[in-house]
């Protein structure tokens, strides 16, 4: 069973920095493309960062050149470095592992392959 554990998270004042991790267990963690998604109240979960297995980065327009995810193949850890760190950066922010899901696992029966840690609160005051 994947399990994703994240960390780091906490109170920082605006333009402060954090960084997150997200511990893995039970996966080929290299195999795992891996992202950060965060949620407010009364919104949807929204991409932040991701980070594929071949090390390829895409972020959110919001962060991109404030957050770098980076990820620790040996440690089975992916983190997400934020700075310049903003009030509407205020969220719970989750860690996710994915792969493709294709047409020849649906069709051998398995389920698409996603899991989410528990999250990890962030608030930034102003």
């Amino acid at each position: 069973q994947v399990r994703l554990v994240e960390s780091g998270g906490g109170l920082v004042q605006s333009g402060g920095s954090l960084r997150l991790s997200c511990a893995a267990s039970g996966s080929i963690f290299s195999m795992d493309d891996m992202g950060w998604y965060r949620q407010t109240p009364g919104n949807q979960r929204e991409l932040v960062a991701v980070i594929t297995s071949g090390g390829r980065k895409n972020y959110a327009d919001f962060v991109k050149g404030r957050f770098s995810i980076s990820r620790d193949n040996a440690k089975n850890t992916v983190y997400l470095q934020m700075n310049s760190l903003k009030p509407e950066d205020t969220a719970v922010y989750y860690c996710n592992a994915e792969r493709p899901y294709t047409y020849s696992d649906y069709d051998r029966g398995l389920e698409p392959y996603e899991y989410w840690g528990q999250g990890t609160q962030v608030t930034v005051s102003s």
